[in-house]
């Protein structure tokens, strides 16, 4: 796939290049922040972003780009999705206001430029050791870890998966 097939219902939540701030910059306010990789999308994902967005008047997801994906230890093979693959298949969800790829290790250059008002993050993260927390909260915003929907993980689907194979 390549963004010329990407219907424009959907290739507008996707932020590149240059206009990418200039778009974070017109999603209304209370900005939520979340990021991760989001390999292959299951229910777990689509209610934790769900919840993420309630929490606020717009959802920015940081999506890790592959080479940043690659990372973060889950595996050589991963993510088995590349990156607008990824991102289309967010861009899809209505609780997701705009997608937009990061290179780093962690989103701490991206969310110095974007600014939330909120940064999310999944119930097994210690917000209170990420630097990221600490980052949003010295321009007054505020950083929530938020409960996931037990039994879903995108690793141990994928450790099911071969187990059949």
């Amino acid at each position: 796939m390549t963004t010329a097939d990407i219907p424009a219902a959907l290739s507008h939540k996707i932020l590149r290049g240059g206009a990418a701030l200039s778009a974070v910059q017109q999603l209304p306010r209370p900005l939520v922040f979340t990021n991760g990789v989001f390999d292959v999308l299951h229910p777990g994902h689509v209610v934790y972003l769900a919840r993420a967005r309630a929490l606020g008047a717009a959802l920015l997801v940081g999506l890790n780009s592959d080479s940043s994906a690659r990372t973060q230890g889950k595996g050589p093979e991963r993510p088995l999705n590349n990156e607008l693959d990824r991102a289309l298949v967010l861009a899809g969800l209505e609780s997701v206001s705009g997608i937009i790829l990061f290179d780093e290790t962690t989103p701490v250059a991206l969310l110095s430029r974007c600014r939330p008002d909120l940064y999310v993050k999944g119930g097994d993260y210690d917000m209170e050791k990420l630097e990221e927390t600490r980052l949003v909260r010295s321009w007054g915003g505020q950083a929530r870890a938020i409960e996931f929907l037990p039994g879903y993980s995108t690793t141990s689907l994928v450790k099911r998966i071969r187990a059949q194979s």
